[in-house]
């Protein structure tokens, strides 16, 4: 049985991130359409917004691993950002939604990494594969609800600003049942004053490991807004791909319930050595495969559900082999390498595709994310025989 906290912190990612989809995807069209701006401002604002949120990832782990309240981190970043969202609606120009959007992401960056670590600490070592595989679950259900809500209301003749109000809501809902409902473990004084630095040389072969791989593989991550695209030129009605969207995200829950629990069964970097392959094989037969009609889903919905696959086990991971007083650290350097390799690896990806075909695009990540996990399973298995003939 899971404990409350964890209950609780999966919830308020369900209705966050309910929220946050009620706006993201119409966002470009609100900057264009509507405040008449173009598409390099709309990279700016989402390039900026991300680039603060990976660093202040990093920060916040240090802050709790060095005493402050990772509860009061987690309440104060949700409250912020779901404070600044709402907001968007009522802005006269991309100014306004520059300042805003970028609060919404100090918020995120300041509540990820304590959140992740103050799941870890909140539950048995035998369950943290299910606890991270539940939240990751809650988080891809809001994930899909969020746009659908969003559609709803925009076909009963809702104007999108008060949509982007509206999804104050679920934000209202998210703080108010953080501040009523989580609770922190109390961590021993002499464990938080004696957190040391989180250095390289001291982490455990298989945190390397995880660490180089995962940005590896960030930076190989064909964009969903990509895929998107490959099945439209399969034939996709322009009309249906809300629909799709909405099922690959329900596809990512389960896979992250589900891969949760067998984290816990197989161990973290078991099913890591398995799940990455599967991303890979996904790419290739995205990339190889010529299909129609539910062909195209089934390669849409499935590639998505490989990239929810070994979110459980890559924050198991780091909770079973790093010591509580450096995890929010930890989860921090997790969090800003994905969020610093993504973005130069989508666009290396995008221009690819762009100037030779989506093939050759897809060829290349699957590639390069083979490589990643042969070289991850290589250095596994050396550290493995070193620590016996230690």
């Amino acid at each position: 049985m899971l404990p409350r906290a964890v209950w609780v912190l999966a919830t308020v990612s369900l209705l966050n991130d309910a929220a946050s989809e009620m706006i993201a995807p119409l966002l470009p069209v609100f900057l264009t359409a509507t405040l008449g701006t173009g598409p390099a401002i709309v990279g700016l604002i989402e390039g900026a917004a991300d680039a603060i949120s990976s660093v202040l990832k990093l920060i916040a782990g240090r802050l709790a691993d060095r005493g402050v309240s990772r509860r009061r981190l987690v309440i104060g970043g949700y409250t912020l950002a779901n404070t600044a969202r709402p907001l968007i609606g009522l802005a006269a120009s991309w100014g306004h939604v520059f300042a805003l959007r970028f609060v919404d992401r100090i918020g995120k960056g300041l509540r990820t990494a304590p959140r992740d670590a103050l799941l870890a600490a909140s539950v048995a070592p035998g369950l943290r594969g299910r606890a991270f595989g539940l939240q990751r679950s809650f988080d891809h259900l809001g994930a899909m609800a969020g746009p659908l809500v969003a559609a709803a209301l925009l076909a009963a003749d809702v104007p999108m600003r008060q949509v982007f109000v509206l999804a104050g809501v679920f934000g209202l809902l998210t703080v108010a049942l953080l501040w009523f409902g989580l609770t922190e473990p109390r961590r021993p004084t002499a464990v938080v004053r004696s957190a040391p630095p989180l250095l390289w040389r001291t982490l455990d072969v298989r945190v390397r490991t995880l660490l180089v791989t995962v940005t590896v593989l960030a930076a190989a991550t064909v964009p969903e807004v990509l895929i998107v695209l490959w099945a439209t030129e399969h034939g996709l009605a322009v009309v249906w791909v809300p629909v799709l969207w909405a099922a690959a995200h329900a596809a990512k829950s389960f896979a992250a319930w589900r891969c949760g629990t067998l984290t816990d069964r197989l161990g973290a970097f078991t099913m890591l050595l398995v799940g990455w392959p599967l991303r890979i094989a996904a790419l290739l037969a995205l990339a190889l495969a010529d299909p129609s009609g539910v062909g195209v889903w089934l390669a849409f919905i499935g590639y998505c559900a490989t990239l929810a696959a070994t979110e459980p086990a890559e924050r198991t991971l780091i909770a079973v082999s790093v010591p509580e007083a450096q995890r929010g650290t930890a989860y921090g350097w997790l969090h800003l390498l994905v969020g610093m390799a993504a973005l130069p690896g989508a666009l290396v990806i995008g221009v690819i595709w762009e100037r030779l075909g989506s093939s050759e695009a897809l060829l290349t990540a699957a590639a390069v994310s083979a490589l990643a996990c042969l070289a991850a399973a290589l250095t596994a298995r050396f550290g493995a025989r070193t620590a016996e003939a230690g």
